[in-house]
């Protein structure tokens, strides 16, 4: 899967339930593929959306 140009690794979680996905040092979790992948896109644009004010 991809989010634009960055790659989405997502896996089974070997002590819990549910999945995770990894992508641009982010890490998210989900009882499905697609939920863990969701959770993903937003993690992503909100780092994403623009540098911060200083």
């Amino acid at each position: 899967m991809k989010i634009g140009s960055y790659k989405v690794q997502a896996f089974k979680i070997k002590n819990r339930q549910g999945y995770a996905a990894v992508c641009n040092e982010h890490l998210t979790e989900g009882r499905t593929i697609q939920q863990a992948y969701n959770r993903m896109l937003k993690a992503v644009r909100r780092t994403t959306r623009g540098s911060p004010k200083s």
